[in-house]
This record gives structure tokens, sequence and C-alpha cells, in this order.
């Protein structure tokens, strides 16, 4: 068994409040969690409201499949218009 993790730290520009933050955070979470059946959470800073960092974990056999997985969630990350990712880290054990 392996699992392969993604830390990706944000910025949300368009949010102007924690309130604004939550809302664009679940979105991607759901889509993620829905769409790849991977673990998400906000593992980042809880009282910026323009700054934020996502952990995502997956369970997989093959560490190629693993590394794929993870960053088509990345990508599907970047595909949101509400945030800019600033930087990530992929990491397959």
């Amino acid at each position: 068994m392996r699992v392969g993790t993604l830390e990706v730290d944000l910025h949300l520009p368009v949010s102007h409040s924690l309130k604004d933050k939550r809302s664009i955070l679940n979105h991607v979470k759901d889509r993620v969690r829905s769409r790849f059946n991977a673990a998400i959470a906000d593992v980042g800073p809880q009282d910026l409201w323009q700054r934020a960092s996502l952990g995502v974990a997956v369970v997989g056999a093959e560490s190629a499949v693993l590394e794929r997985v993870l960053r088509e969630v990345l990508a599907a990350i970047e595909q949101e218009d509400r945030l800019a990712v600033l930087d990530y880290q992929i990491q397959v054990d």
C-alpha cells in the first residue's frame, strides 16, 4: 500500500472575510472529494482571510498512479478562478 500527499498553499484575492474564504474552500474541497475520492482538509492558517493551505491524501497500490491522481487534483484546484496556487508539494511514500 502506498500513500500520496499533496499540500497546496493558496492565495484568495477575492476573499474579504473568513466567510468568503470558507465558501471558496468548501467549494474546492467538495469538488475534489466527489471527483477524486480523496481526503482533503484545510490545514493552513485559520485566521487569515486571503491565505490557505489544503492537504490532500490518496491511497493506492502504485506510486505512479498516485502521482498522476495528485497532479490531476492540483490541476482541478488551479481551475478555480477565485484563488491562485502559490506553492505545492507532492509526496508519495
